[in-house]
């Protein structure tokens, strides 16, 4: 049984998302929140809230408990990137973008409650 959460245009670098992601894929659902409890990345808080409504998804299902629950599958895809314009020396004009992402979790039941 699989269930699924997407969070998307949130306002974080994707690369600075897939480190975090990195570390949870595979990992069971306990171990991941631990590990996104105690990052010091901004990006954990998120992907925690993340990680929290796919565990909150599987659940619907009968039978389902979050301790059998592993993260199969998450990945970070790219979303619009903001473009502004940051005045510097001489009348020129630097760009900035603001990069969003697009973060999806999976997470597998390994075995069904009896």
């Amino acid at each position: 049984m699989e269930a699924k959460a997407t969070v998307k245009y949130v306002r974080l670098s994707p690369m600075k998302a897939r480190r975090m992601v990195d570390l949870i894929r595979g990992r069971q659902v306990e171990e991941a929140r631990r590990i996104l409890r105690f990052a010091p990345q901004s990006a954990s808080r998120t992907i925690e809230k993340a990680l929290n409504s796919a565990v909150a998804n599987a659940e619907q299902a009968p039978g389902v408990a979050a301790q059998n629950l592993i993260v199969d599958r998450a990945w970070v895809d790219e979303g619009p990137t903001l473009k502004r314009w940051r005045p510097r020396a001489y009348g020129r004009a630097a760009r900035i973008r603001k990069r969003t992402s697009h973060i999806t979790l999976i997470v597998k039941s390994l075995g069904e409650e009896p």
